[in-house]
């Protein structure tokens, strides 16, 4: 028997129990018509505008420098313009693209945080969680809870003598097993040559229904282990099984060389 079956029989068959977006200018003319007295003379005839000297046309070599000019100068200004553009393309753009490349890595980096457990072994858990430890017949069970209290994180050594035969027992004894557990109902298990993962779901009398992820497994060095993740059956599978998945790749016994 396991440590945390032992510790689970004294708990009774809920291991998850214990604790939500012109102007108009407009301008108004009249004009108004009089007829002048025949004792008024009549004005003195407005003499006629002086035509406007026609422009000098310059030389069609000088047109030719004087576009060259405006040519040179044009190329100044697109030119400072190209520039700043290319600046922007390799440099800003640049470091946005690299940003958006390296993004998901660097969140899921600020997401955990590695730790030397004082139960003896190191292990990747998301940041935020809260540890608490209780005693097994023969090791302690490590809990990490979330800070709202609805996603778990377990950890403990197992003592029987493969993967498969631990995660049977815990899930099938007539004592303790969670198969008992209301509402139980088997997802999906799979296994290979050295562990064996069972996720289920079932109903909580504290916290409602529930999705497990049960992974049991030989860690280096040779001693086998149990890391559950579990979560509100409501939430994304992918979100249960994210701390399960960075505590595995992470995980190492504090006396194995994991290289």
């Amino acid at each position: 028997m396991s440590d945390w079956d032992r510790f689970a029989a004294e708990r009774g068959p809920s291991e998850e129990r214990g604790q939500a977006p012109w102007a108009v200018w407009s301008t108004a003319e009249t004009q108004t018509s009089l007829t002048a007295p025949a004792w008024v003379s009549p004005p003195a005839p407005t003499p006629a505008p002086t035509p406007a000297p026609a422009p000098v046309v310059a030389p069609a070599s000088g047109r030719r420098a004087w576009r060259l000019v405006l040519a040179v100068a044009l190329a100044v200004v697109l030119g400072a313009g190209a520039g700043g553009g290319v600046w922007y393309v390799t440099h800003g753009r640049g470091a946005h693209d690299r940003t958006a490349a390296t993004g998901t890595g660097s969140v899921a980096a600020r997401s955990y945080r590695g730790t030397q457990d004082p139960a003896g072994f190191t292990v990747d858990i998301p940041r935020g969680w809260t540890r608490t430890q209780r005693q097994g017949a023969q090791a302690p069970v490590v809990t990490y809870d979330s800070p709202d209290g609805t996603r778990r994180l377990q950890i403990f050594r197992v003592s029987e003598n493969s993967p498969a035969e631990s995660l049977d027992l815990a899930e099938n004894d007539p004592g303790y097993g969670f198969a008992r557990q209301p509402g139980y109902q088997v997802i999906d298990r799979t296994s290979g040559p050295s562990w064996a993962e069972l996720t289920y779901r079932y109903d909580d009398s504290y916290k409602g229904a529930r999705r497990v992820i049960d992974r049991r497994f030989e860690a280096a060095g040779g001693s086998l282990y149990a890391i559950r993740s579990s979560g509100p059956e409501s939430l994304d599978p992918g979100v249960v099984r994210a701390p399960l998945t960075a505590a595995l790749g992470s995980f190492c016994p504090t006396d194995a060389n994991c290289g």
